[in-house]
């Protein structure tokens, strides 16, 4: 059985993979676990999370790494983060961070690293977005908030477009029409009644690093 270690920035996302990614990659023949870039919670500098992805990476050379981390708040010092900006479409923004992570971490371990087994994913630009894959779900059935919220989709090409300003990032247009939202407890039970196959549908780059991921089990 293959293993992939989940470098990830906080609960919400250790439960995601646990409860929705974890059995579908399992009957795959591939064993993930993740672990915290840091204990508090969130995307700590660069100079930080390298140390992390590089000691990941070394740790065990049968195993491979992917990362699950949010665009929205990631701090400047990560590779390509300031240049991403420039760019309009998320898919671009995604690869210029996604490249320099693997660039930099390649360039520290030298020739003997094989960069298949380090697989870079920038979430787009949040968790959050994911959850947009079923405004119905998302929303409980209440048809007075799916309407609200299908009004915030409709204005990005697809969920993971839903920008990245503080007051306009996917979690707070969710809370600004759901009360009392918590994105370990609701965020959680939305993405289990939604489904892996509905998100890969409706978000591209996720599904785009979920499809290099099973590769890894036809290797």
């Amino acid at each position: 059985m293959s293993n992939i270690k989940f470098l990830v920035e906080g609960p919400t996302e250790i439960l995601f993979v646990n409860e929705v990614l974890k059995p579908h990659f399992y009957e795959r023949g591939i064993y993930i676990k993740p672990f915290l870039f840091q204990k508090a919670g969130g995307v700590p500098k660069y100079s930080i999370s390298q140390k992390q992805i590089l000691n990941t990476v070394k740790s065990d050379p049968s195993c491979c790494c992917t990362t699950m981390v949010d665009f929205y708040g990631m701090p400047t010092d990560w590779p390509g983060r300031e240049q991403a900006n420039h760019c309009q479409i998320c898919a671009e923004k995604a690869d210029i961070v996604e490249s320099g992570i693997l660039k930099d971490i390649a360039g520290h371990l030298g020739n003997s690293f094989n960069p298949n087994r380090l697989m870079p994913h920038v979430q787009m630009h949040e968790f959050e977005a994911l959850l947009f894959s079923d405004i119905s779900v998302l929303a409980a059935r209440n048809s007075a908030i799916s309407a609200q919220l299908e009004h915030v989709l409709q204005a990005f090409s697809c969920a993971e477009e839903i920008n990245d300003n503080y007051n306009t990032c996917p979690s707070r247009r969710i809370k600004q029409h759901i009360e009392n939202y918590v994105k370990t407890v609701d965020g959680i039970i939305a993405a289990r009644k939604i489904g892996l196959k509905k998100m890969r549908r409706e978000c591209p780059h996720f599904n785009e690093w979920i499809t290099k991921l099973e590769d890894i089990g036809n290797q």
